[in-house]
């Protein structure tokens, strides 16, 4: 009986993104550690979570896979192609398969563009060659698709809400038929009540399209409620990766603790202790030996201390950088 082992679709092996600071005139110069070693993979019509605190440096990792800059290490392969190191020429064919969405529905969308324009400009930068009325054809079908009416096209993004803006965002993601999007704190910008509009939204078209997703987010609740997994990022690193369920009901590394005890629960049955972190999100440019979480970790021990601890199995599929394995986490959010 022979096995048939699907590659993912995107496998990121060792990423690191680092950026010099300083001046030559001052003598000073320093290398900032926006992503430092990070390693993960998106299976076909998978949707991988990344999550952690503002700084972290999940927009570096998703702009970095996007080849939107170029990475200092590592290795990214998608579609069974490394694109590590591809120039833009050799890079343009590929973009079509890979696409974001931004954070600000407000400032990603050209105010003196129309949106048959906005959403025909991926057609025409990637050499789609159609007939005007085709195109405009294509751009109602992308409106339609994310819930907007095709007279939308004629329209200017001031004339539309910030949801019905992202809507916008997301139809010219989609307007060359990507494989993978990575939406980058998509929902972030807008209400609570939108958010989960939009989620939904994202969903949908996951299962119409069969598409894979990097979503990127802060918040918790909002990851768990499309990923089929999570990874935890903190000061660079992948701290944590395991399925969704898993992770909510068994977290093993103390950031991702702390992280669900942040996140609001709308249930007054489940009342969690608050686990306040202690000072600030280290520095990139010096962080700590050993573990960088130990500075804040209420469970730190002078090991914590020695070395950088490394993704190790804790479970099916559960990977944690973390030497305790005597702690017993709580996680009182519950998958939706």
């Amino acid at each position: 009986m022979t096995v048939t082992v699907t590659a993912p679709l995107l496998d990121v092996q060792d990423l690191a993104k680092h950026f010099p600071v300083g001046s030559p005139l001052s003598g000073k110069r320093g290398i900032v550690r926006g992503v430092d070693g990070v390693s993960f993979t998106i299976g076909r019509g998978e949707v991988l979570g990344l999550v952690g605190e503002s700084g972290s440096g999940k927009t570096t990792v998703g702009r970095t896979v996007l080849r939107l800059q170029d990475p200092t290490a590592g290795a990214i392969r998608f579609r069974g192609q490394d694109i590590t190191h591809l120039s833009r020429r050799a890079l343009r064919p590929v973009r079509q398969h890979m696409q974001l969405v931004f954070q600000d529905p407000y400032a990603s969308l050209n105010p003196r563009m129309s949106v048959e324009s906005i959403l025909s400009a991926p057609l025409i930068i990637h050499g789609e060659k159609m007939a005007r009325g085709e195109r405009r054809a294509r751009v109602e079908e992308a409106l339609q698709l994310v819930g907007l009416f095709p007279a939308a096209a004629d329209r200017y993004p001031h004339e539309f809400s910030g949801g019905q803006r992202q809507r916008i965002g997301i139809a010219r993601a989609l307007m060359l038929r990507p494989e993978l999007l990575v939406a980058d704190e998509a929902v972030s910008a807008l209400d609570v009540s939108v958010q989960a509009q939009v989620i939904n939204l994202l969903m949908d078209l996951r299962e119409q399209l069969q598409l894979s997703m990097l979503f990127i987010a802060h918040d918790l609740a909002v990851v768990g409620a499309i990923s089929d997994r999570v990874a935890v990022m903190y000061l660079g690193r992948i701290v944590e990766v395991a399925p969704t369920a898993a992770l909510f009901t068994g977290p093993r590394h103390p950031y991702t603790e702390a992280l669900f005890s942040a996140a609001p629960d709308t249930d007054p049955a489940r009342r969690p202790q608050r686990i306040v972190l202690k000072g600030d999100l280290p520095s990139p440019l010096s962080p700590p030996s050993g573990c960088a979480f130990r500075m804040r970790c209420p469970y730190a021990v002078s090991a914590c201390a020695d070395d950088q601890p490394a993704l190790r199995v804790a479970g099916p599929g559960h990977f944690k950088a973390c030497i305790r394995d005597d702690l017993t986490l709580s996680a009182p959010l519950k998958v939706r």
